[in-house]
């Protein structure tokens, strides 16, 4: 099956950290690995917004604003998953964090993925 799947998500006081996981089938991986993976986050009653894009191939990154210097994009290719390593953590990264692969390079628009996984929720008290 040709689909991310998200992991890592969970609750975490201002200031701390996450790392969540998006995880590559064998069969995703043959498929993706010319693709760009990217993370995207929807809170509430909010659009589903962008928060950060790699290239598998060449690990070109590209991040959001809000999250430049706070969150890390990274690819492990022994592993097949993509990271997104979150420090600094704001109430405002509260959101269902979803995994998204594009065929297009470094995109920032939903409408420009073609794969996403179910999402996992990540929570920033105050």
């Amino acid at each position: 099956q040709v689909q991310p799947v998200e992991s890592g998500g969970g609750l975490v006081q201002a200031g701390g950290s996450l790392r969540l996981s998006c995880a590559a089938s064998a069969a995703s991986v043959r498929t993706f690995s010319s693709y760009t993976m990217g993370w995207f986050r929807q809170a509430p009653g909010q659009e589903r917004e962008f928060v950060a894009a790699i290239s598998w191939r060449a690990g070109r990154t590209y991040y959001a604003d809000s999250v430049k210097g706070r969150f890390t994009i990274s690819i492990d290719n022994a592993k097949n998953t993509v990271y997104l390593q979150m420090n600094s953590l704001k109430p405002e990264d509260t959101a269902v964090y979803y995994c998204a692969a594009s065929s297009w390079y470094l995109r920032t628009s939903t409408q420009d993925y073609q794969y996403w996984g179910q999402g996992t929720q990540v929570t920033v008290s105050s």
